[in-house]
């Protein structure tokens, strides 16, 4: 079986990741699979969820999926051309709140990051085109809490599985793509 590429694009909030990921997926191919992980938890979100909708192709099928991701990769990843991710940053987020009073607990954030090195393997085994986006959240202020600090410490490492993982790897800076590997 004929093994796609993995495609990392990190960056900043705001720095054109999706945008760039969504350019890439559209030269790869028609069937197209974006998975998305946000959940609509408030109002902001719900209203940033809808304008990612509308402003998707509407040839592309659109999953949502805030936990399982890994499974849905492993099935659509023999069906479709691309599979689109966005983002890790919220999937890592969904895992790890899953079990909020035990965020501090190591044996929990191993068992997370688990997760994301399963999901790096299948995204990097299945004949589609496989592209994650996610944020570098660690180039700023450390967080003053000890969920935010655990939150930036597990998405740091599970940033760095998927790149070690992954064909290509892009940094977005103030939207142009700064290609880091492959």
């Amino acid at each position: 079986m004929h093994r796609g590429k993995l495609i990392f694009i990190t960056g900043g909030a705001r720095s054109g990741k999706s945008n760039f990921a969504e350019k890439i997926a559209n030269g790869f191919g028609k069937s197209v699979a974006y998975l998305a992980t946000a959940q609509p938890l408030d109002e902001e979100m719900t209203f940033r969820i809808k304008k990612h909708r509308e402003k998707r192709l509407n040839t592309w099928e659109t999953y949502e999926e805030p936990i399982e991701v890994r499974e849905l990769v492993s099935r659509l990843g023999l069906e479709k051309e691309v599979i689109l991710i966005d983002c890790l940053t919220l999937l890592t987020s969904n895992l790890l709140l899953r079990k909020e009073n035990k965020v501090e607990d190591s044996k929990w954030q191993e068992e997370i990051l688990l997760e994301i090195k399963k999901l790096a393997e299948v995204s990097y085994k299945v004949p589609a085109q496989v592209i994650i986006v996610s944020n570098e959240v660690g180039m700023g202020l450390v967080p003053d809490n000890t969920l935010g600090r655990v939150y930036r410490d597990i998405l740091g490492r599970a940033n760095s599985i998927i790149a070690d993982k992954a064909d290509e790897v892009f940094m977005m800076v103030s939207g142009i793509p700064l290609k880091i590997k492959g």
